[in-house]
């Protein structure tokens, strides 16, 4: 029987990105099958978030949460709960889980949801302020800094602080290795954006001198 349900767990992992259904069904074959072992909770609950079952990752979570006394995965629950429409339960798991005992890349995660959930209340500027600390300096190229810059450097968008958002998704570029985020395809966006909106004043601002002109001839 362990045999046959690490298969389904491998499988499941296996498939996660080309096929993300087909890996939720190995992963829920695995939970028939042993559903009090941590870890096949764990794995469903992981397949479920990467394939947008909110409500099953949660349970599944939630679960193991339980079963483990340990709040490894509490980062990704907020962001279900985010995800289900309920920012303000996101926020309390934030604030009531004890940081100091989470992994840094655990910590960074949970305050970029947090930041989010903030965003999606109307507390933008809180959300800035948020991420902000000794974690956020364009020089550090930790495994957690591309994704902190970008999420620090998209809430700056959410707050209309458009020239300081292209500066943070450039430094998320630079940290990001791996290319997992598009940071420099946002940054070269909102420069676009910035230079069309440029122009279009200049092509007014123009035009109503023109205009000027003719009413006074």
């Amino acid at each position: 029987m362990a045999e046959t349900v690490g298969k389904h767990l491998v499988a499941a992992g296996g498939l996660i990105d080309s096929d993300p259904e087909a890996a939720l069904e190995h992963a829920k074959y695995a939970k028939a099958k042993a559903s009090r072992v941590p870890i096949v909770r764990e794995a469903l609950g992981l397949v479920a978030y990467q394939s947008g079952n909110w409500s099953e990752a949660l349970s599944e979570l939630r679960a193991v949460r339980r079963m483990t006394r340990t709040d490894d995965h509490i980062a990704i629950i907020a962001d279900a709960e985010r995800a289900l429409g309920r920012p303000e339960r996101a926020l309390d798991l934030a604030k009531e889980v004890d940081t100091a005992k989470l992994a840094k890349a655990t910590q960074i995660e949970l305050a970029i949801v947090a930041a989010g959930a903030r965003r999606d209340l109307g507390q933008i500027d809180a959300a800035v302020v948020s991420l902000q600390g000794d974690d956020l300096k364009p020089e550090k190229r930790d495994p957690w800094s591309a994704r902190l810059f970008y999420a620090y450097a998209d809430n700056l968008v959410a707050a209309g602080r458009k020239e300081e958002a292209v500066r943070w998704f450039l430094n998320a570029a630079e940290a990001d290795a791996e290319d997992e985020t598009d940071a420099a395809e946002r940054a070269a966006d909102l420069a676009n954006e910035d230079k069309d909106t440029e122009n279009k004043d200049t092509e007014n601002k123009d035009a109503e001198e023109k205009d000027t002109e003719a009413t006074d001839e």
